[in-house]
């Protein structure tokens, strides 16, 4: 059996923790929050977001660059209810199946692009929208 089935977000590697993440930017576009604390995505992408590889380009400062950016972490797996349904932390945290696009079942980098399943196709960077007009990107999902 593969670690992501026998090991919980809690026990696994550093390693195998940022195996997860298939890479599909969604926990990389601005959110907005509204007065009843709900969160609305918006299609607007971090400025570090890679648009063509949904990775950061500097992930190792992500959190300096972008003091507010959300880093996933172990202590913080009971808040992970606001990712994306598609989203694998929150799939495992939730003890459900990694889908079969996921690089990990696929084998294929790109698998989550092929799906559809990333922000490639629909996203537009920070760097090209001023922040006073985020709400015109709000996006809705199923999460």
């Amino acid at each position: 059996m593969a670690f992501w089935e026998t090991k919980t977000l809690d026990e696994m590697t550093q390693q195998q923790w940022e195996s997860v993440c298939d890479h599909c930017g969604k926990c990389c576009l601005h959110k907005l929050q509204d007065d009843e604390d709900e969160v609305h995505y918006t299609s607007v992408a971090c400025e570090y977001l890679d648009l063509a590889t949904c990775q950061c380009i500097d992930y190792s400062n992500r959190k300096s660059l972008v003091p507010e950016c959300a880093v996933l972490s172990r202590e913080k797996i009971n808040q992970f209810h606001w990712l994306p349904s598609t989203c694998a932390y929150r799939l495992l945290a939730e003890g459900e199946s990694l889908p079969d696009w996921h690089p990990l079942i696929s084998h294929n980098k790109k698998s989550v692009h092929d799906a559809g399943v990333s922000v490639i196709s629909y996203s537009v960077s920070a760097r090209d929208v001023d922040e006073e007009d985020f709400e015109e990107y709000v996006i809705h999902w199923d999460i």
